[in-house]
């Protein structure tokens, strides 16, 4: 009798699990074509020199040699990413955090209107904002050149997008724009996690706004903080269409990188290798400089990950 009930019972998951089998199989086809297979040839590619046309030419590992040793843009484009990274992701993540604890307070008005609009910079499209910015900052007709003249603060217009230390300065102030609204949306997320009770006994215990930020709302959005300093550091090193659209329209733009290779990244740098921006195109040695890119990713984030977790046992 248990026999006859358990067949039936069978019968029934060995259905259900072929219909999840063929809800998923797309998802796994799409990804095999799309995620798996570029990552697996890249890699083999990287063990040729190739010009993505011609015949390959096998040489082993000597492409990984040149990226570590010999080839000086990939270690430059790494600084630059780093040096405009220190220039705006602290300062987006101490500004969101300040605008979402001010935006979370019930007594603000409007607030709703200020929680959408702050958010609109970050889905424009980054070559968009590199072409706005490029605009804003222009040397001859640019905005804030105008505004500066006509204020009386500069009598001539600043060479923003040429001298290198201002084009970084420019690609960090657009980098805090476009990323603002990401990290206030965020932090806002993390405060509803927040109870209400803990502040409320701070208050009688007669704790300030600045002792409630610095001794509940800071330790307690700690992993909050992580997620948008790991996901900020990857965002940095993807950075390509904005600098790329900003440095490579108008008057600027004799070579890729910017004004001396200033703001040269890491993703430029392999988009000029794999298509030839100012040689011959060498698909090889781009995946090489993917692997690199990602070796190096993966080793901060694993950084910043204990110095954060170490922090928290303190």
């Amino acid at each position: 009798m248990k026999n006859a009930l358990k067949a039936p019972r069978r019968t029934m998951e060995k259905k259900l699990s072929l219909a999840g089998l063929l809800f998923v199989i797309p998802f796994f086809i799409w990804y095999g074509v799309f995620q798996l297979f570029p990552i697996l040839y890249s890699f083999y590619l990287s063990f040729f020199q190739w010009d993505g046309i011609g015949v390959k030419e096998y040489i082993g590992i000597q492409n990984y040699i040149k990226l570590f040793t010999k080839d000086p843009y990939f270690f430059k484009s790494i600084g630059n990413t780093v040096l405009i990274m220190v220039g705006y992701l602290p300062i987006t993540l101490i500004l969101g955090l300040l605008l979402a604890i001010l935006l979370f307070e019930p007594r603000i008005r409007g607030k709703r209107f200020f929680q959408t609009t702050q958010f609109l910079p970050y889905i424009v499209a980054p070559v968009a904002c590199g072409l706005l910015f490029m605009l804003l900052f222009d040397w001859g007709t640019g905005t804030i050149n105008q505004i500066l003249i006509a204020l009386g603060l500069i009598e001539e217009g600043i060479n923003w997008l040429g001298n290198p230390t201002m084009a970084r300065i420019v690609l960090v102030i657009m980098q805090c724009w476009r990323q603002l609204g990401y990290v206030v949306t965020i932090y806002l997320a993390g405060l509803t996690g927040i109870s209400p009770e803990l502040l409320e006994a701070a208050e009688i215990d007669g704790a300030g706004k600045f002792q409630k930020i610095r001794y509940i709302i800071v330790p307690l959005l700690k992993n909050t903080t992580l997620f948008l300093t790991v996901t900020g550091i990857i965002d940095g090193f993807q950075m390509f269409d904005a600098p790329k659209m900003l440095f490579t329209t108008g008057q600027v733009g004799a070579h890729a990188g910017g004004p001396q290779r200033s703001c040269l990244t890491p993703v430029w740098y392999l988009y000029d290798t794999a298509f030839g921006g100012n040689s011959a195109s060498n698909m090889g040695y781009a995946s090489v400089i993917a692997y690199g890119l990602f070796l190096f990713i993966l080793i901060v984030s694993i950084i910043n990950y204990k110095i954060s977790a170490r922090k928290g046992e303190d």
